[in-house]
């Protein structure tokens, strides 16, 4: 009976490792996207999903560090924008449309809450000297750069 399973033992161990290699291959992708969305009370959000993807892109230029981060179906006024160090973090609240009928979801993908998204900066940045805006549900965070390992010429005055 062993020979009968042997093949059947195989294919499950290449189907597992199939499985956990995709992902490990997901998570690194998705890298810090993977938020958690932490629910309030409702009770038509607790059917809801608690993790989602909050997508962000990090450009470095010679002067300044932007991200952009998609954010939608929220309001500017949900959203806060922290820098400490050389960590960006994005906080805020989704919250689910109530709908003034009386049928009940089928279907909730999306998720509700609120949540944290940490960015590392690979450099210091000025958090006085940067800007946000927000339209069409994406957030745009412009950030002067502030290098301490950047050169600077000494004049040399007389005596």
């Amino acid at each position: 009976m062993n020979t009968l399973t042997a093949p059947w033992q195989k294919g499950a161990q290449q189907a597992w490792a199939s499985l956990t290699q995709g992902w490990r291959d997901l998570r690194r992708r998705a890298g810090g996207a993977l938020t958690r969305f932490r629910q309030g009370g409702s009770p038509d959000r607790a059917a809801g999903a608690a993790w989602g993807l909050v997508s962000a892109d990090l450009r470095v230029e010679d002067d300044r560090i932007v991200v952009r981060m998609e954010l939608p179906g929220m309001d500017r006024e949900d959203l806060q924008i922290d820098i400490d160090g050389d960590r960006l973090s994005v906080s805020g609240e989704k919250r689910i449309e109530q709908d003034s009928g009386d049928g009940g979801y089928r279907l909730m993908q999306c998720v509700y809450g609120s949540f944290r998204r940490d960015v590392s900066l690979p450099y210091r940045v000025d958090p006085q000297g940067t800007q946000a805006r927000y339209r069409n549900g994406v957030l745009h965070i412009d950030m002067p750069r502030v290098d301490r390992d950047r050169g600077r010429r000494i004049p040399v005055h007389g005596a």
